[in-house]
């Protein structure tokens, strides 16, 4: 979706100012002047800013493929370029989240692969989940979609944001129906370990291990909350891992009898 850009109300105040100044009041004048030169400090900052992100996205979406491309055969089943370029966003975006550039020379390797080895993944599960006859009804998906739809203010800004993912409703239905079959598989299907409270505390005392490093290392050490106060976010970030771990395991799986051919 695109990115809502912002607007400056620059200048305002100070033409306002100007406009009532005072030949009398000198410090109101020299006020007026300090505001002014910091509106348009904050001013150059924006455009600056708006001028790096509108390159940054040019080069992002220089990786993108052709929408009606096939960029791989999983088992039969065509995966397109358009799905492809849904995907790149994600990983594209999980680099930036890290400070990384994903259109460096390096990383747009990687960032290719990823993308392409999560869709063949996704697409593997999720054939997985119709093979063992999970189903998702219409009531399961208009419930969805009735939550989808909440995230916006009016039904306006729904369908301008359909339009601009390139989706019409009947699409976004099927990819809810395919999300919600997919979801149900990995409740009933990928079992995972418990997390024990030893790989609580393990994850812990990394974690006040590493503040203690950086402290050493001249920043700043922030006091480290007690353990029974962030246990449940632990615990909550271990099953995680441990799910997405479980995944990537049974996607392994798959692939053994699975006939996938990378066409990108």
């Amino acid at each position: 979706m695109k990115k809502l850009m912002y607007t400056l109300l620059i200048g305002l105040i100070a033409a306002a100012l100007t406009a009532c100044g005072s030949n009398d009041d000198a410090k109101q004048s020299k006020s007026d002047d300090q505001k002014t030169a910091q509106t348009e400090k904050q001013k150059e900052a924006q455009e600056k800013q708006e001028k790096q992100a509108k390159e940054m996205q040019k080069k992002l979406d220089k990786q993108k493929v052709d929408e009606k491309k096939t960029v791989a055969v999983v088992n039969g089943k065509k995966v397109s370029g358009e799905e492809y370029n849904a995907a790149l966003s994600s990983s594209q975006a999980q680099y930036q989240q890290m400070g990384q550039d994903p259109t460096s020379k390096e990383a747009a390797k990687k960032v290719k692969q990823q993308t392409i080895d999560n869709l063949v993944g996704q697409t593997l599960l999720l054939q997985e989940a119709e093979n063992k006859g999970y189903k998702a009804t219409d009531e399961e998906v208009n419930k969805k979609l009735k939550e989808t739809k909440k995230q916006f203010k009016t039904d306006k800004q729904f369908k301008a944001a359909l339009k601009d993912a390139g989706l019409t409703q009947s699409q976004l239905k099927s990819e809810l129906a395919d999300s919600i079959k997919y979801q149900q598989y990995v409740d009933k299907d990928i079992q995972t370990p418990e997390v024990t409270d030893k790989e609580i505390q393990d994850y812990y005392d990394q974690f006040a291990k590493q503040s203690q490093s950086q402290a050493s290392g001249g920043k700043e050490q922030s006091q480290m909350p007690k353990l029974e106060d962030v246990k449940p976010q632990i615990k909550q970030q271990l099953e995680q891992q441990k799910k997405q771990e479980a995944l990537e395991k049974k996607v392994e799986e798959l692939k053994k009898n699975a006939k996938v051919e990378v066409k990108l």
